[in-house]
């Protein structure tokens, strides 16, 4: 078995700041199926290196599909929107947006609709397979 070094090359260090992230479920289940399955899925998004990711960066192809399908994934995307950037994590459902403070992130969960399960997230400062890597 060749180490994991050896496999995934030198891992390189990125210091992340601090980030919460307020997520939302809404009501609805999204089929993976169906949103790589559409038609109209962009399929030809530019590569990056990952030396170019920053905080921020980035979007999610599939977001278009899944709110356009799944009208309750918008609704919870605009609702988000009015605190921060809102994304949709995956295929969906869930959606987030992070913010610096917790403070900041715990205000917007509380000023939320009930109607959608939502929940605080802490980021990781570390990856927790870098130790595997070394």
């Amino acid at each position: 078995m060749i180490p994991a070094q050896k496999r995934l090359g030198r891992p390189r260090e990125v210091n992340l700041p601090p980030a919460w992230y307020v997520v939302l479920e809404p009501p609805v289940q999204v089929p993976t199926a169906a949103i790589f399955s559409a038609p109209e899925l962009r399929r030809n998004t530019a590569c990056f290196k990952s030396t170019d990711w920053h905080p921020g960066f980035g979007g999610n192809d599939l977001e278009p599909i899944a709110r356009a399908r799944f009208p309750a994934v918008g609704e919870a995307i605009d609702c988000l929107s009015t605190f921060g950037r809102a994304q949709m994590s995956g295929s969906g459902a869930c959606v987030f947006a992070e913010f610096g403070q917790r403070e900041e992130a715990e205000s917007v969960l509380s000023r939320l609709p009930s109607g959608m399960r939502r929940w605080l997230a802490t980021g990781l400062a570390r990856h927790p397979l870098f130790d595997l890597a070394v």
